[in-house]
């Protein structure tokens, strides 16, 4: 299975990705589902090329596939990117915090530094903050296509 950085480094499966989104975002009745023709049509690339991207992205996790005759209906599936959101939370937050820190007159080299109970839970914090603008901007979205 290729890396997560490889797979969504590929322009092209991040359009592929784009599209999933925007029709889970914009049509929930469709359990997020499309086909491979409407991803065609969508992002006006050659069918060969969508089904070779399509089978990195499900071999990588980040979508599902269900198989109805000789048709194929893709979803995302979340899952490997909130991983990936997870291994990122670190790295772009570490500055935040200094800032932060900068900012209320604290010396950011100082001994006082989280603990790993108080790391832990700023974390599930920012998970869970990040998890909740997520979905109020699918809502938002949503409303606005409508």
């Amino acid at each position: 299975m290729a890396d997560i950085f490889d797979v969504v480094a590929d322009p092209t499966r991040r359009d592929i990705l784009g599209v999933l989104l925007d029709r889970e975002t914009s049509q929930p009745d469709s359990g997020g589902e499309i086909s491979v023709g409407e991803i065609v049509t969508a992002l006006g690339v050659s069918q060969p090329t969508v089904s070779k991207h399509l089978k990195v992205l499900r071999e990588s996790g980040l979508v599902g596939v269900r198989e109805e005759g000789q048709h194929r209906y893709y979803h995302l599936d979340r899952a490997p990117l909130e991983r990936l959101e997870d291994w990122l939370i670190p790295f772009v937050t570490t500055d935040a915090a200094a800032d932060a820190a900068t900012l209320a007159g604290a010396d950011a080299d100082a001994d006082e530094t989280l603990n790993d109970d108080q790391r832990a839970f700023a974390s599930a914090l920012g998970k869970a903050f990040a998890d909740t603008a997520r979905q109020v901007t699918a809502v938002v979205g949503a409303k606005r296509r409508r």
